[in-house]
């Protein structure tokens, strides 16, 4: 038998166990006086003379750890994030509990009735008088909660990994002040948050591959939203002049430490404005942002340090050019010439292999917070064009740790020139191009009823997550990010076969 099989095989023994003794291994509601984080911060600082008059608690969570000594030990329970100390002895809890203490193994979950005191080592600690038994734990958690250290495991069981790693807890604390920092921010604006489909019979608003999936009622096919872009620009057509969506998105593309094919975005409109009044909005929403999930404007990614009051600023031109390798730096001159374009990328046209160039040669380079505007038309196909250049957009990215969080535009509004952009992308798309755009007849509908000049904005939650993290890889800041099928490892078949 494996020490796993073993281990199996006592804890359902333990079932037994605490049944005999009149506990329910898997118990009901128990109401507690205060959480563990409440007690640590209310009491963490007091001194044993602070606590002469008792303080009489009712907490509850998971055992971290068990020291047993003779007729009294210790154990520390975890919940929320904080621990606290338990001091058990013999005579101060009835025969029972102390019986139960003594079967209690490290993740099982208590409640327990007490007062507190500091230990003679001036720990603070709840002195039981009372224990209940509230759910059993049956596989084992990582050697001495050292954590769960194998990757995909981590990313699999994320329950497990939560449990046994602290960090990972504030790493999704942390997303969650990001989301509530961006609502509020656009909330105070004048922003109105709004919900748009998830199945949509056209993919659009990006260029992505899209999920498709089928609705039988209907017999009708139809595709998990790439972006809610196209559904926002309708509404603020229909007069909501400042719009929202914290929407999920689902693209079905390669997975790498920046990609997820299910992700989180910030999508945003604002009438009367264009990507320059996005600009200044961007820097103020993202300081903003940083201050309230981290304490401040500057995070530190990979042992470097970037701070999100202070914004580098270069067109796609001037970017290539400064980031371009020393040897054989291009001019201004060079980089409008579309013919050194072309010679210098494998993309058929100028714009596309401006676009190519930079990513090859500046977008690894743009670690500090930065904003690249003036965007080729042809990767463009949403955004307006510049009144002095028709082949560029007005248009911008911003970068921060060598990744893209954000992009944005002044919206497209005609809706002649838009049918002649989604002609384009269906060109692109016949020629191969799995990503380009589709024929929206709706959309160009909804324009033709007449959009207010408007900017617009999308912003990766996930990745802002990283950053201001410290996080390596986008599953660090999924909770249940996409796997391969698990493989069979037996273990649901063995928990099966040990039943009582």
């Amino acid at each position: 038998m494996s020490l796993e099989d073993e281990l199996l095989r006592q804890r359902h023994e333990r079932l037994a166990q605490i049944r005999e003794l009149g506990f329910e291994p898997y118990g009901h509601a128990f109401e507690y006086t205060q959480t563990i984080p409440d007690i640590v911060a209310g009491y963490g600082s007091k001194t044993a003379e602070d606590l002469t008059n008792p303080v009489e608690v009712r907490i509850a969570g998971r055992i971290q750890t068990i020291r047993r000594m003779g007729k009294a030990g210790f154990l520390h329970l975890s919940q929320n994030g904080e621990k606290l100390q338990v001091y058990i002895k013999k005579d101060a809890v009835s025969e029972t509990d102390y019986k139960l203490y003594e079967i209690l193994d490290i993740g099982d979950i208590i409640g327990v009735r007490g007062y507190l005191f500091r230990t003679r080592t001036g720990e603070l600690t709840a002195h039981a008088e009372e224990l209940f038994f509230l759910s059993k734990i049956m596989l084992a958690l990582p050697e001495k909660w050292h954590g769960l250290e194998d990757i995909e495991t981590r990313y699999r069981q994320r329950y497990v990994d939560l449990i046994a790693n602290a960090e990972v807890r504030k790493v999704f604390e942390t997303r969650a002040r990001i989301i509530r920092s961006l609502r509020r921010q656009l909330d105070e604006r004048g922003f109105l948050e709004v919900e748009t489909p998830m199945m949509q019979p056209l993919p659009g608003g990006a260029a992505a591959r899209p999920f498709i999936t089928h609705h039988n009622t209907l017999d009708m096919d139809l595709y998990l939203r790439v972006a809610p872009e196209l559904y926002l620009k309708r509404l603020v057509v229909g007069g909501l002049e400042r719009v929202y969506e914290i929407n999920r998105n689902f693209r079905n593309e390669g997975i790498s430490t920046q990609h997820n094919p299910e992700f989180t975005m910030l999508e945003f409109y604002q009438a009367y404005t264009d990507y320059r009044g996005m600009i200044q909005l961007s820097k103020e929403l993202l300081r903003q942002v940083a201050i309230d999930a981290i304490g401040g404007t500057q995070a530190t990614y990979e042992g470097r340090t970037l701070d999100f009051a202070n914004f580098r600023q270069f067109t796609m031109r001037e970017a290539l050019i400064e980031f371009w390798p020393q040897a054989d730096k291009p001019t201004l001159d060079n980089v409008k010439d579309p013919e050194w374009l072309l010679r210098h990328s494998k993309e058929k046209t100028p714009g596309a292999a401006l676009a190519d160039l930079f990513e090859q040669h500046a977008e690894d380079h743009l670690f500090e917070p930065t904003i690249i505007y003036e965007f080729p038309v042809e990767i463009s196909p949403l955004s307006k064009n510049k009144p002095d250049e028709p082949d560029f957009v007005d248009r911008f990215e911003i970068y921060a740790a060598g990744m893209e969080i954000a992009n944005a535009f002044t919206e497209l509004n005609d809706p002649q020139e838009q049918r002649r952009r989604f002609e384009q992308q269906l060109a692109r798309r016949a020629g191969g191009d799995e990503e380009a755009h589709v024929m929206d007849e709706d959309y160009i509908r909804a324009l033709s009823y007449g959009m207010p000049p408007a900017g617009g904005e999308g912003i990766g939650i996930d990745r802002l997550t990283m950053i201001l993290t410290g996080s390596k890889s986008i599953r660090d800041v999924i909770l249940f990010p996409l796997l391969r099928p698990e493989s069979d490892s037996g273990l649901l078949g063995r928990l099966r076969a040990l039943a009582p």
